[in-house]
C-alpha cells in the first residue's frame, strides 16, 4: 500500500490550489481524480456543432452529459438542476469565470441579520489568499469599486464590456444604482504563457487560447512541477478509518475496475458540495454510523444554490451579445444588503450577461427560448443579436430541510450508491427574485428595450453547491472548524464549497480558493503537529455493478 502525507480527493478550484500549495512547502501530496485529462485543444468550440454539443454530451448537467466517469443524480425532488464536471480542473472546466469576492457582511449574517450564523472568520482573514489566488488564476478587473473593501490592482485591466453592458450601465447611471466592472478569470491581455481573450464566447465550452483560466492550466503544472502527483481515473468509494474510527486514507477503483488502497497522514476532501457529503456518507462503520465524522448530524445538509431568476431585454438595434464572454461584464450590488422595505432578508446581485449563439437563441436555456410555429423564423431574426439579460442571483439561506442522500435505488456504472438532492426554494428567496425582476425590468425599460421577458427560477443554474458540511467553532453545530478540519479527526479536511457558512449572493470559486489556500497555510505552519495513524481499517464493502 503506497503512503502519502497528504492525500486530496478532487482537482478541482480547491483541490488544486492546495495540492500546489503544499507541494512547494515540501509536502508528499498525491491526489486522485476522478476524471481525466481535457485539453483545451480539444475544446468543442475548435468544432462547428459546438452549440449541438452544449445540449447534449458537452452539456454541464451530468445526467444529460452521462460521460464515463460522471456519477448519477437523481433531481427529481430539486426545482434546480445540479451542474458539476469530473476531470483535471473539476467544473472550472465549465465555468463562465466570473470571479467576485464575497463581501465582509457575507460572514457577519447572524450578527447583522438575526438568522443563519457567522462564519468563524472574517473577510479580513480571507484577504491575502484572496490576493494570492488572483495571481495564480489571473484575474481582469478594475480596482476602486466603492461597494467592496480596497484591493490591490487587478493582475489584467477589464475585459471589454460589449454594447449590451454599456447600455445598461447608462440605464443604471439614470436610476442611480451602483455598478462596477466584473473581476473575472479570463485573461484580457496575455498572462503567463497564457493567450488573451478573442471574445469568441462559449466559454464554458473550452478555451482553446487558454485565456479562460482553469485550474488544470493555472495550478496544476505548477503543483506537478513541485512534486505533487496527480492520479487520474480513481473513483474513490470510502474514506478508511483506523480502530478508533481515525482517517487513515482512501479505497477507490482505478482506471482497470480494480479496488486500490492507499493510506495518508492527512486526508482533504474537495470534491464539492455534492460529492463531498455523498463520500462521507458512503464511509459509514460502526464508529460513524451516520456518515464519517458526522457527529453533528450535519452531513449533506444546509445545501445552498444560489437560485437565479432572469430578465431579458430586446433591443431594436443590434448588440451583437454573441461575442465575449457570456457572463462577465459588469454587476450590481445595489440592493445586496438587507432593507426593511424589501420585505425579505439579505438581497441578490444583478449581473448582465449576453445572448447565445444561433441555435441556443432558438432552442432556450439560459435566457428564453423562441416559440415555435408560424412564426419562429420571424422572432429569430427579431431576437439574434438583440438582448441582453440581467440574471438576480439571491442569496440562500440554509435550511437543513435542503439536503444530499444517497439514493436507496440508483447506482453508478461500478455499483456506488449516487445521490439524490432534496430541495426548496423559500418564500424569502422568492421574495428576493420577485424584487429583483421588477428591478430588472424597470433598467430595461430605462434603457431603451422594446420588450422585456422575464424566467423566475432558471432550472440550469445549480452550478453552486454549498453548505452540506459546514465549519463553525461547535462541534455539535458544525463538522469542520475555521481552518477547515473536521473536529473530531484534525487529519481529514474539507476544502470546497461544503464548508459553506452561508452562501452570499455572489459566484463562490474565488471563496472557495482563498478558503483552501487559508487551509493549506495553516497546514504548512504546524507541520510535525499532526497525530498521525496508519493502520487503515477497509471495511470490506465492495460496491457490485448493477446491468
Amino acid at each position: 500500500m503506497e503512503h502519502d502525507e497528504v492525500l486530496v480527493v478532487g482537482s478541482g478550484a480547491s483541490g488544486a490550489a492546495l495540492a500546489w500549495k503544499l507541494a512547494k512547502a515540501g509536502f508528499r501530496v498525491t491526489c486522485l481524480e476522478q476524471g481525466g485529462w481535457v485539453s483545451p485543444k480539444d475544446a468543442s468550440t475548435t468544432g462547428d456543432d459546438w452549440e449541438r454539443q452544449r445540449y447534449t454530451d458537452e452539456s454541464a448537467n451530468p445526467n444529460i452529459r452521462r460521460g464515463a466517469y460522471d456519477y448519477p443524480l437523481d433531481e427529481s425532488d430539486t426545482p434546480i438542476k445540479p451542474l458539476m464536471f469530473n476531470g483535471v480542473g473539476g467544473s472550472t472546466i465549465k465555468w463562465g469565470a466570473h470571479f467576485p469576492r464575497f463581501r465582509p457582511s457575507d460572514f457577519r449574517v447572524r450578527s447583522l441579520d438575526g438568522l443563519a450564523d457567522d462564519w468563524p472568520f472574517d473577510y479580513d482573514a480571507l484577504a491575502p489568499f484572496y490576493d494570492e489566488n488572483d495571481r495564480m488564476m489571473g484575474v481582469s478587473g478594475l480596482a476602486g469599486d466603492p461597494g467592496n473593501p480596497p484591493r490591490s490592482a487587478r493582475p489584467m485591466p477589464p475585459l471589454p464590456p460589449g454594447p449590451g453592458a454599456l447600455r445598461m450601465g447608462q440605464a443604471f447611471d439614470k436610476l442611480g444604482w451602483q455598478w462596477w466592472v466584473s473581476d473575472v478569470a479570463i485573461n484580457s491581455t496575455p498572462y503567463g504563457t497564457r493567450g488573451a481573450c478573442n471574445n469568441c464566447g462559449p466559454c464554458d465550452m473550452g478555451c482553446p487560447p487558454q485565456a479562460r483560466a482553469s485550474t488544470d492550466i493555472t495550478y496544476w503544472p505548477l503543483a506537478l512541477a513541485a512534486g505533487a502527483r496527480l492520479i487520474t481515473h480513481a473513483r474513490v468509494f470510502e474514506v478508511t478509518t483506523d480502530a478508533d474510527g481515525r482517517p487513515t486514507g482512501v479505497a477507490y477503483f482505478d482506471q482497470n475496475r480494480q479496488v486500490q488502497l492507499r493510506s495518508a497522514d492527512i486526508v482533504v476532501l474537495a470534491a464539492n458540495g455534492v460529492g463531498t457529503p455523498r463520500l462521507m456518507l458512503l464511509s459509514a462503520s460502526g464508529k460513524h454510523p451516520d456518515g464519517l465524522l458526522n457527529r453533528s448530524g450535519l452531513v449533506g445538509r444546509r445545501l445552498m444554490h444560489h437560485p437565479t431568476g432572469l430578465v431579458t431585454g430586446i433591443f431594436d438595434e443590434p448588440l451583437e451579445g454573441y461575442k465575449g464572454p457570456f457572463a462577465c461584464s459588469f454587476l450590481c450590488q445595489e440592493f445586496y444588503e438587507t432593507r426593511p422595505e424589501h420585505g425579505f432578508v439579505r438581497g441578490y446581485q444583478m449581473q448582465v450577461v449576453r445572448s447565445d449563439g444561433p441555435l441556443g437563441t432558438a432552442l432556450g436555456g439560459y435566457v428564453p427560448r423562441i416559440r415555435w410555429g408560424a412564426d419562429h423564423h420571424r422572432d429569430f431574426l427579431d431576437c439574434f443579436g438583440h438582448t441582453a439579460s440581467l440574471t438576480v442571483t439571491t442569496e440562500d439561506l440554509p435550511d437543513e430541510n435542503n439536503r444530499v442522500t444517497l439514493d436507496p435505488a440508483v447506482t453508478d456504472g461500478f455499483g456506488i450508491p449516487a445521490v439524490k438532492l432534496h430541495y426548496r426554494v423559500d418564500e424569502n428567496t422568492r421574495a428576493m427574485i420577485e424584487h429583483g425582476i421588477e428591478k430588472a425590468s424597470l433598467a430595461f425599460r430605462t434603457a431603451g428595450a422594446r420588450r422585456v421577458e422575464a424566467q423566475r427560477l432558471v432550472a440550469q443554474a445549480g452550478f453552486h453547491l454549498m453548505g452540506t458540511a459546514r465549519m463553525g467553532d461547535d462541534p455539535e453545530t458544525s463538522v469542520v472548524d475555521g481552518f477547515c478540519r473536521a473536529h473530531d479527526a484534525d487529519n481529514l479536511l474539507i476544502i470546497d464549497g461544503s464548508v459553506f457558512v452561508t452562501g452570499a449572493a455572489l459566484n463562490p470559486t474565488p471563496t472557495i480558493q482563498a478558503i483552501a489556500l487559508r487551509a493549506a497555510d495553516n497546514l504548512i505552519r504546524n507541520r510535525g503537529n499532526q497525530t498521525v495513524s496508519t493502520s487503515p481499517t477497509h471495511t470490506g464493502w465492495k460496491p457490485v455493478a448493477h446491468g
